[in-house]
Order: structure tokens, then sequence, then C-alpha cells
């Protein structure tokens, strides 16, 4: 597995045992009748893996390099799904060995707009270090209108709509940087982002 030195999502004794189960364990057999296409497809069942490379080499040995997919953002819906988005924009299954540490979002969320909006706005937190930090949980309400749970301070961040997230978080930065460094991180219990060039705070 090409990340053997991380957490992994996959065993590779489940993926051998999955291999001879289809009746494809190369073992003690000629190279001719080994069919390498065949192990990488019984491995790329394994919907946690992104690619497979099966081959043999000169002294008969034969190899698979393995490459796990990488998740984003963590998806949890009303009605019971329970699945990470990849860096591809993909739908992936939780893994038994490992879980990741990402920001989770909760709520009313359709696979169309966690495979497209909230897979951006996760990539966009995953490449800022103090939102990947900061940012904890996305709470989508019916109309996908967006409620952010921050890890540090104890209040609720409204940015509405996921159109202008940049330009919205921009916004609290400064609000962070020039508001809350003065007034305290818990003076506030709803920090609303949803009006132009303006933050509206709601008092405890």
């Amino acid at each position: 597995i090409n990340n053997k030195d991380k957490e992994q999502f996959v065993n590779t004794e489940d993926l051998e045992k999955y291999v001879n189960d289809q009746g494809l364990n190369p073992y003690g057999k000629p190279l001719k009748e080994i069919n390498t296409q065949h192990i990488e497809e019984a491995i790329l069942a394994n919907k946690l893996i992104s690619k497979a490379e099966v081959f043999t080499t000169n002294s008969g040995i034969v190899k698979a390099v393995i490459h796990e997919r990488k998740p984003v953002l963590r998806v949890i819906t009303l009605s019971g799904e329970n699945y990470y988005i990849d860096t591809e924009g993909h739908k992936m299954p939780l893994s038994k060995y490992y879980t990741a540490y990402l920001p989770i979002a909760t709520g009313m969320i359709k696979d169309e707009f966690a495979m497209n909006d909230l897979y951006k706005f996760a990539l966009f937190l995953q490449k800022n270090d103090f939102w990947n930090a900061q940012i904890e949980q996305i709470v989508v309400a019916a109309d996908n209108e967006i409620t952010l749970i921050p890890r540090v301070g104890d209040h609720r961040v409204l940015l509405g709509q996921l159109n202008g997230y940049k330009s919205k978080l921009d916004k609290l930065m400064t609000f962070y940087q020039r508001g809350l460094n003065d007034t305290g991180w818990n003076k506030y219990s709803i920090i609303n982002l949803k009006y132009d060039k303006q933050v509206v705070c709601t008092k405890r």
C-alpha cells in the first residue's frame, strides 16, 4: 500500500483473502496462467482503493501496488447515510480500520450537493491551515444554507448559501482578528456572514 507509513483504510490480509476467494491466488501457478488484470479488478472491487497495479517480476514474483482513495470530508445525512467524499469528488465508504480526522457535514444533504458544492468547499478548507483546523462541522439545512460549527469558540457561524464562501470567510477571519481577540471568543452565540460587507453578531 503506497502510504504504508500512515494509518491505512484497507488491510492487506483482507485483500489477499478476497483475491483467494475469487480463485485468483497466483501461488504455485506458471506465470503464463496468472492474469494480473483480473487480480487488479478484484482488488479494485474494494471502494476504498483508487488504483491498483499488479505485475510479475523477472524472478517470478507477483507484486501489487495499491493506492488508497483520500477523503476530504465526512458526510452524515438525516436518512442515516455515512460516507466520505474523496479528493476526486466521489463517495467513498467508511473503513473499519481507520477513521479520518476531517470536517463532518450533517443535515439534509443530497448526493449531488455533497459531491459538488460541499466537495469544493471541503477542498478549500483542506488547503487552508487555519480553516482546516477551525471548522469542525458543516450543518446543511433543507435549502442548502450552511451553518459552521468551529472547534475554537462557543459560537455558530451562519454562512448562508455556499456561493461567495471565500469572501465570507475572509470577513470572518478579519472579525476573529479584530473583534474576538479583544472581546473574547465566547461573547457571541451566533456570527452571521449572510449580509454583504457585514458581520452581524448575537450576544450570548
